[in-house]
Order: structure tokens, then sequence, then C-alpha cells
């Protein structure tokens, strides 16, 4: 059995405090004094000193890992699927191993977007400086400009981005359970222009700036002596400090700030932003919408601000496991009752497919997915019909 270094240091002062317990009154005050002490120290920042260092491989083969002919992730010497803990007891370290990972996968789904979708990437916002942040969607050749039918993917909250439902699901199913590329692909062979969003971009991390101190030195008004005093003291200083930072972020874990993109800042945000300036030019005449979890809240909240125009141009919406509120998000009766008429939530249920599920809220029909994994995956349902056409999407 491993002793971990923080189990070192702590021992001793366990072992005394122990000691000091079965003295007298006299040694209240020491007893005191550890208590004090332990309670200064900080556990989980000790624990990382036993930490092997943060330094990921940035590619998939330098994991050790590939997907396979059927979507699956798996090693490519061992053939065996992704292992979580690598390292036995290092759940933190096994932690950021997973979601350097995950960052790669993201990058990898969105060149599959690209490549093999035959999706275009288009940055916003569209009248961005060449310095200010920015994020991106994907659409199809024929998004704007296909003069039937379009199809609107919208993901969940958390780390999913573009092209993803669920980076669980990538790493330990496959490629199809965990991404919308087989929605994409079966929209665009029927006749669909594709716009995908990705309303979890807000912001970009950069490094915080040090903030520089100005050198007592440069002061020229003040004795030689003084300077020199002052200039010890602020190297001290430095040297602790330093110290300091060593103990708090043995892993030299760099500090960030995140600086938000322009009328994106939020999934809500994000959905009305692409509504404004991509869906509503499109030439479509009807819109379909597939939105997952808060991408369905997402929906909702787009059609609050712009209920005039959703109910002009959208003809159905296909929601799985949505965590919209009616109630919560204020919707209004007009909102409620198109909703019922043109929405579906398909939510995970242990009943046959299509089985209607009971809701507590007054607004869309709610009926199972029949979903194994809790991930309700649609490709293409609710029976609409639109100018003697009957729209089709059929759940899997």
């Amino acid at each position: 059995m491993s002793i971990s270094l923080s189990s070192l240091i702590l021992l001793p002062i366990w072992i005394s405090m122990a000691q000091i317990q079965q003295g007298g009154p006299d040694e209240k005050e020491k007893t005191t004094a550890l208590k004090d002490l332990l309670s200064r120290i900080d556990l989980d920042e000790l624990m990382k000193k036993d930490e092997p260092p943060l330094d990921f491989p940035d590619t998939l083969e330098g994991f050790e890992y590939a997907f396979n002919e059927k979507g699956q992730l798996r090693h490519i010497k061992t053939g065996e699927p992704f292992v979580f803990n690598y390292r036995e007891d290092l759940h933190r370290w096994n932690q950021k191993r997973y979601e350097a990972l995950g960052e790669i996968i993201t990058k990898y789904v969105y060149e599959l977007l690209e490549k093999d979708c035959n999706l275009k990437k288009i940055s916003i916002p569209v009248d961005a400086t060449e310095s200010e942040p920015k994020s991106f969607i994907f659409m199809s050749e024929d998004a704007l400009t296909n003069p039937q039918k379009l199809m609107v993917l919208i993901h969940g909250s958390g780390v999913v981005r573009a092209g993803q439902w669920a980076r669980r699901l990538i790493i330990n199913e496959d490629l199809d359970s965990g991404t919308q590329i087989p929605f994409i692909k079966r929209a665009m062979d029927e006749g669909y222009g594709v716009i995908v969003l990705n309303p979890n971009e807000n912001y970009i991390e950069v490094e915080k700036p040090k903030i520089h101190v100005q050198s007592s030195s440069d002061s020229s008004d003040e004795p030689a002596e003084k300077r020199e005093r002052k200039d010890k003291v602020s190297k001290e200083t430095k040297k602790r400090r330093d110290f300091y930072e060593k103990y708090r972020n043995p892993q030299r874990e760099k500090e960030m700030m995140q600086l938000y993109i322009r009328e994106n800042g939020s999934p809500e945000e994000h959905a009305i932003y692409v509504w404004d300036h991509f869906i509503a030019q499109s030439a479509a005449e009807n819109v379909f919408f597939v939105a997952h979890s808060y991408g369905g809240l997402a929906f909702v909240e787009l059609m609050i601000q712009r209920e005039a125009d959703v109910k002009s141009k959208v003809t159905a919406v296909a929601l799985t496991d949505s965590v919209h509120n009616v109630w919560h998000q204020e919707a209004g009766k007009t909102i409620r009752e198109w909703m019922r008429e043109n929405c579906c939530n398909w939510v995970s249920s242990s009943e046959p497919l299509d089985t209607s599920v009971e809701s507590m809220l007054p607004d869309c029909p709610r009926v199972s997915a029949v979903n194994p994994h809790g991930h309700s995956q649609v490709k293409q349902k609710i029976i609409k019909e639109k100018c003697h056409e009957t729209w089709t999407f059929s759940t899997c």
C-alpha cells in the first residue's frame, strides 16, 4: 500500500495532537495551536504535490487511441476501450487527462463536420474585428439558399461543442451515438440544408496578465540607502510570494481569464444571434429544429424573443430530454399553444417508443425515446403536413 506525501506530512501532526490530548489542562494551548495549523492546510492543494505533471499529448495518436471502422475509440496497441482510471488514487490527474482527450475529440469532430459532412465553418460575429474574440457555426453549402427545408441542430450544455450530443458517449460508445453526424448526413441525403449551432462557445480563455510593480529604484528623489532597503524588501517579498505560489500551484497551472464573445455570451444569446443573421435570412420555407437538453431551453427563449418570426418560419421542433420550463421562462399563452401543436419532447423512458409520458407543464407533448444510455437520440421525427407535403422525423 502506497503512502502519499500529504499523509506523511500530516501524520506527525496527528500523532502530536493525540499525545497532547492525553496531557493535562496545560496542554490545551498547544492543542489549539495545532488545530489552527491543521485548519490552514488545504488538503486539495497539498495533494497536488503527489501528482505527476499535467503534461498530456495533443493528438489521439499521442494518447495511443484511435477511432476504428465502427467509430469506436480504442487503444492502438491493446484494442481496449478508453480507461479513465489510468493511475489509481489520482482522480484529479485522471480527470485532467480525460479533459485533455476531450479537447482533442472536439477538434476531431470539427474536422469530420468539414471533411465527411462537407459543412462550412462560419465565423461569428459576422462583423468581428481581427482582434476581438470569435466563435463559429457550421453550415451546408445550401443552408441559406435551399428554398424548401432547413434543419437546425442545437446541443445541450456543458463541455460539448458543435457537432456533439455527448462527449461521454463519443468516448465510451461510438461517434454515431455521441455526435450529430448521423443526423446531418441523413438530413442532407433527404434534401435539407443544415445549420449546426455552437451554443457553448461563449468566450475565449487567455492567460491573466502579470501585474508588474514599478521598482522603487526608479524614484530619483529618494536617498540611495533607502532605495536599496526598499529593493531588498521587494525581492524578499517576491521570493516569499513565489514560494507560496509553488505550494499553492505546484503544477504551475496557468491563471486564466475569460473574454466573452460579442452577442454570443450565452447559449440563449447565441441562438438569437444565429437566428437573426442566418436562419431568418435563409430561403427555406420550412425550418426544422432538433434541440437536446439545454438546447430546448435556448429554443424556447428564442421563441419568446422572436415569436412572430419563429411562428412564420419554423414548421416543427424535435426536443430530446429538453430542460426548458415555460413557467420559469415566462412563455406566453400563444407560445405554449404553438408548442403543443408544433413541438414534441422525446424523453428517456422505459416505455415503448413514442408512448405518451405524463408532463406537469402545459407545453409540448412528451413521449418515450427508449434509450438505454439516458440520452435521447432523435434522427428526424414529428409528422407535420405543410403545403400538401408530409415532413417526417423518426426516432432511432
